[in-house]
């Protein structure tokens, strides 16, 4: 049996800098992309993997997860959403993006 990854790209009240699509990368495979308000489910194997999400040159950190048999992982994704990360980001790439186990 499969174990369920979900990732949901939400902004909250505040603006969303960076608006276009973000490649999902698992085990720095594209598996897919997500847009903003979107919620993608992606199907993985038991065991550890590695999640990041993509826009062009920018990136999130990478985030190691176990799964287990039937499990549900939960992520939530996003970008800058303050100038000063966006401005920093042009310079350090990786802060552009945000993503966290929920």
């Amino acid at each position: 049996m499969a174990a369920t990854l979900q990732l949901v790209r939400e902004t909250g009240s505040l603006m969303e800098l960076r608006r276009r699509p973000f490649h999902v990368m698992l085990d720095g495979n594209d598996v897919g992309s997500i847009d903003r308000h979107q919620t993608i489910e992606v199907p993985v194997e038991p065991g550890h993997h590695t999640l990041q999400v993509k826009a062009g040159r920018y990136t999130s950190g990478r985030r190691p997860f176990d799964t287990a048999d039937g499990e549900i992982v939960n992520f939530r994704c996003n970008g800058a959403v303050i100038w000063p990360v966006y401005l920093a980001s042009i310079v350090k790439p990786d802060l552009a993006l945000t993503l966290k186990h929920k």
